[in-house]
This record gives C-alpha cells, sequence and structure tokens, in this order.
C-alpha cells in the first residue's frame, strides 16, 4: 500500500519508514509533488495534525497521514505543547527552543513532562486519529547526541538515559511517536484486505 507521510522531516521519516518496513510504500511530501509549506495554524497538537492530513487529501488527493507532537511542561502550564518547534520563535532551532526551555525552567522544583503525538490517517477520505504519549522528566542540562529537538533533555520515566542517549530503535520502542505508530500500523494491517 502507497502512503504518503505528510512531512518533510528527514528525522521522523527515517524513524518511521524503520518501523513500518516494506509493507507499505513510504512517499514523502517532495514525492507527489507537495512543495509548499502546510499550514499548522490549528490551537491543539490534535488539530494541526488533522489539518495537515486534510490538506494533502484535499490538494491531491493522496492517502496520506501526518503527525504532529508536543512537549507538555507541568511546571509551565503545558507549554511549550502546540508550539514545541517555534518556541524560541522563527527559525526553527533545536537549541534555541532547548535553551528557552531550561531557561523557563530555572529554579523549579517540578520538571514533569510528557512528549504527545497524534497522528491523523486519511484513506479515501475517511479520518482516523492515534494518540501517543510517553511520561518523563526534563534534565537541567542536555546529555546525549542522537535524535533531534527535546531528545537530549528528556528522560523519559522509568529509563536512566536520554531519548538523545539512546539509539534509534530504542527510542522508538518507547517513544510517543512509536507508540502512536504502533496504534496507525495494527490498524492498518488490520484493514489491509479492503485496501
Amino acid at each position: 500500500m502507497t502512503l504518503c507521510f505528510a512531512t518533510n522531516n528527514a528525522n521522523k521519516l527515517r524513524e518511521i519508514a524503520a518501523m513500518l518496513g516494506e509493507r507499505f510504500e513510504l512517499k514523502t511530501l517532495q514525492g507527489i509533488g507537495c512543495f509548499e509549506e502546510i499550514p499548522e495554524t490549528r490551537n491543539t497538537i490534535a488539530g494541526n495534525s488533522h489539518q495537515k492530513a486534510e490538506h494533502v487529501w484535499t490538494h491531491y488527493g493522496v492517502d496520506c497521514f501526518a503527525d504532529d507532537t508536543g512537549l507538555e511542561v507541568d511546571a509551565l502550564d503545558g507549554a511549550p505543547g502546540v508550539d514545541s518547534a517555534f518556541y524560541a520563535g522563527m527559525p526553527r532551532s533545536y537549541e534555541r527552543n532547548v535553551a528557552l526551555l531550561l531557561n523557563n525552567l530555572k529554579g523549579r522544583p517540578d520538571r514533569r513532562a510528557r512528549f504527545r503525538t497524534v497522528i491523523t490517517l486519511v484513506i479515501g477520505g475517511e479520518y482516523t486519529a492515534f494518540e501517543g504519549v510517553v511520561e518523563g522528566h526534563i534534565l537541567s542540562e542536555p546529555r546525549g547526541v542522537e535524535g533531534f529537538g527535546y531528545d537530549p533533555v528528556f528522560q523519559p520515566e522509568g529509563y536512566d538515559r536520554t531519548f538523545a542517549e539512546m539509539s534509534m530503535e530504542e527510542k522508538a520502542a518507547i517513544s510517543h511517536r512509536g507508540r502512536a505508530f504502533e496504534k496507525l500500523v495494527a490498524f492498518l494491517k488490520s484493514r489491509q484486505d479492503q485496501y
């Protein structure tokens, strides 16, 4: 089955392609001729995910899935949340986002946080959403060189390493995105005779 993953993020594409395996032919936005910036103007993670999938389906008529992810920090009332990618403003910068997060958490003992991913799948105009969440906490300084985004400062619950200290396979097995994609893959496999 051919699906478009509505992203231009090479890191996410590699992560998900490894999970999907050869059962599915995965195309990027560029692979379907989509070169414009897809809007992400909703005020929730689920809303942005739906908006991106809807854009591809409406403008290109291609079955696809889109994801949106946010880091929710309890001491910051859920921020950066839906604004995680642009937390420190434009242009997008992982380093500046992490620096701002750590600065905003200075002196705060509550470091609890979670990553939340919502994936919206659209096949033949029918929409289905899948959510994955992983709980953890924010460290006071970055550790590790793998991954991207907030991975160097996020330590998942039950582990003594950050996401950035784990291999791609280790992270995918427990991550928010991994959990959401497990639900997506199970859904697709359960209906593969229909596609």
